[in-house]
């Protein structure tokens, strides 16, 4: 279907808003983080000087070399763990025949409505007569369990929209569940498991909830925890503020910047099916 000329114009003018949105506050905050220490910050000021060193400060008081070592810890073991759990489940439910699969699917469904908020007190009281907490394999485990209601509702659907064709035409060849699913459906299904795998990413690099409430060790927390905690001793210190949330997020922006192609790809198949 064609567009008009005043369609076209007035979806770039809702795209270059939404765009000035986001990057706004963007380039307030990297302005802010490099005002000399102390500074009134007011809108997006541009700083008389560069205070290259805010970055340098924040990193060391903030204590953030063991915290993004904690966080990247806990990324490394969530987001392999549940994009594996995630695609064979996925392909279990939405590529194969299996016994039950509709009620199953349905079990996922729900489990994406159940906030983190309604079992995080009797979860803590487990891990806690369990001696469980205080440990990022176990904050890695909860955030994996958390997250995978919706790795498998992505994935089933992924593996479910796939050609039948070439999925008969595997069956008349011989080919098994395994060849299938390493030969012909886990390579058409990439663009939507590296989405999955930045989403998971981001998920578990901006807990927090989590991490404060099983990890009782300041030495042990993730980043944004330590943000959230470095913020009450530096808080009329706005650039310090700035440059401290530049290292948090500095991670999830070279992600993203390095898999925008595949994301913005697994994104646009999904909304197409």
């Amino acid at each position: 279907m064609r567009t008009s000329r005043a369609e076209g114009a007035a979806s770039y003018l809702v795209l270059i808003a939404m765009a000035l949105g986001v990057l706004t506050p963007l380039l307030g905050l990297v302005l802010a983080a490099f005002h000399p220490p102390g500074a009134h910050v007011s809108g997006l000021s541009w700083p008389e000087r560069f205070s290259w060193g805010n970055l340098a400060t924040a990193w060391r008081e903030g204590h953030f070399a063991s915290l993004m070592g904690a966080s990247l810890t806990v990324c490394l073991i969530v987001v392999p763990l549940t994009v594996v759990l995630a695609s064979l489940a996925g392909y279990g439910l939405g590529g194969l025949r299996t016994p039950g699969r509709g009620g199953l699917g349905l079990v996922f469904l729900l489990g994406m409505t159940l906030p983190i908020e309604v079992v995080i007190v009797p979860l803590y009281r487990d891990l806690r007569d369990l001696h469980l907490t205080d440990s990022l394999i176990t904050l890695s485990l909860v955030e994996a369990a958390a997250f995978l209601p919706f790795g498998v509702y992505w994935m089933r659907r992924t593996f479910a929209s796939l050609p039948a064709e070439l999925v008969e035409q595997a069956l008349l060849d011989g080919a098994g569940p395994w060849q299938r699913l390493r030969w012909i459906e886990w390579p058409l299904a990439r663009p939507a498991v590296a989405t999955l795998a930045v989403l998971y990413f981001m998920w578990a690099w901006n807990q927090f909830l989590l991490v404060v409430t099983l990890i009782s060790d300041p030495n042990r927390r993730t980043a944004p925890a330590g943000l959230g905690f470095f913020v009450a001793p530096h808080s009329t210190d706005l650039p310090l503020l700035s440059a401290a949330s530049l290292i948090v997020i500095g991670p999830i922006v070279a992600v993203y910047l390095i898999f925008q192609r595949q994301f913005v790809a697994g994104l646009l198949a999904g909304a197409s099916r």
